[in-house]
């Protein structure tokens, strides 16, 4: 069940035997010379949607865009504070409890969500907390690249050439998922990793298109069903764990 394309009918019926949800969340960004702005957004989404599909657990809209302040020097990137990412993702939790949901699965598709989003976890069970009255409710996340089986495919199908971001991973998948946004070119070495970074103008004269050593011309668009089947059925299996 997909929460957009349903009745709220329906999801008082979802609700008389099931509390849990799934939200994938993401990021618009840059993703290289050949990766599209919503890579990290639709990726989180579709295998969402799989695994509703698959499962029958309820999947909420995608959180599109998270923190991307480090990328904000290439054109189009959005990112928001995070300061607003917690305030969002505790008001979208805090409507669904009200409505009686009390299991919330993240399934995300970019790195730099990661603490932010574990600080609005961390906010929301303070809050929980202070309500004595307050029904208990309860939190797990996963990166979907970094699924065991996922993980193993990419070190496979690329090794070092995987590389940090705008990886031919992500790319593959979207590749699979969106044939029509395969980008041709000719790529040149990307820069290797370099360290911290501080900042967006420290990040592009360090990672000059976008790339942190990644060969993103690996990807193909059968590498790409792979993971994303791969990611598909390590979710269901991570997810049913804890929303069943």
């Amino acid at each position: 069940m997909y929460l957009q394309d349903v009745t709220w009918p329906e999801v008082e019926g979802y609700l008389s035997s099931r509390d849990g949800v799934v939200i994938p969340i993401g990021s618009v960004e840059q993703h290289g010379p050949s990766g599209v702005m919503g890579t990290d957004a639709m990726v989180p989404e579709k295998i969402a949607m799989e695994v509703g599909k698959e499962s029958g657990v309820l999947i909420g809209p995608v959180v599109s865009i998270g923190i991307a302040e480090h990328h904000m020097s290439f054109p189009g990137t959005l990112s928001l504070r995070p300061s607003t990412l917690i305030a969002l993702v505790t008001d979208y939790v805090n409507s669904l409890v009200y409505h009686g949901f009390r299991r919330f699965f993240f399934l995300n598709g970019h790195g730099g969500n990661v603490a932010t989003l574990r600080a609005a976890i961390s906010e929301m069970h303070m809050q929980q907390r202070l309500k004595p009255s307050g029904c208990p409710i309860q939190f797990d996340m996963v990166n979907w690249y970094d699924l065991d089986e996922v993980a193993k495919l990419r070190k496979q199908f690329y090794g070092e050439r995987e590389g940090r971001h705008a990886t031919p991973s992500e790319i593959a998948v979207v590749q699979y998922l969106r044939a029509d946004l395969i980008k041709d070119g000719p790529l040149i070495p990307p820069a290797s990793y370099q360290g911290e970074v501080h900042g967006a103008d420290d990040f592009k004269q360090k990672y000059f298109d976008g790339r942190i050593g990644s060969h993103a011309e690996m990807a193909t668009p059968e590498q790409g069903r792979i993971l994303f089947d791969t990611a598909v059925k390590g979710c269901i299996n991570k997810i049913g764990k804890f929303l069943v």
